[in-house]
């Protein structure tokens, strides 16, 4: 499954449309945020996720979106069951963006 690109107009229903989504909060001047975005589209790819919904946010351009989440930091990750907010973290780690993915499926 590809990355999608979501934005506060369709934010709502992007969530709503699948149990499980892990979004990814950015900005366009945040090298971290660069840094990640390769292993995120490879995370979508994994088989192993194919029940979750992967989506990127400029946190700069969609406010909405980003007190959904309660972003402090960019990169932010926030996994979602539904509508709800289950967890979010500021990181750049792989290894904290799969844990939130896990529980996520858990």
């Amino acid at each position: 499954m590809a990355v999608i690109k979501a934005t506060d107009a369709d934010f709502q229903s992007a969530l709503s449309s699948k149990p499980l989504t892990i979004v990814k909060y950015y900005a366009d001047w945040c090298g971290s945020c660069k840094l990640i975005a390769p292993k995120f589209r490879r995370m979508s790819e994994d088989p192993r996720f194919s029940g979750v919904q992967f989506l990127e946010v400029n946190a700069e351009e969609n406010e909405q979106a980003r007190h959904a989440a309660g972003v402090n930091n960019l990169p932010f990750f926030a996994g979602f069951r539904g509508m709800a907010l289950a967890e979010g973290v500021a990181t750049s780690r792989e290894e904290s963006i799969l844990e939130i993915i896990e529980h996520l499926q858990a």
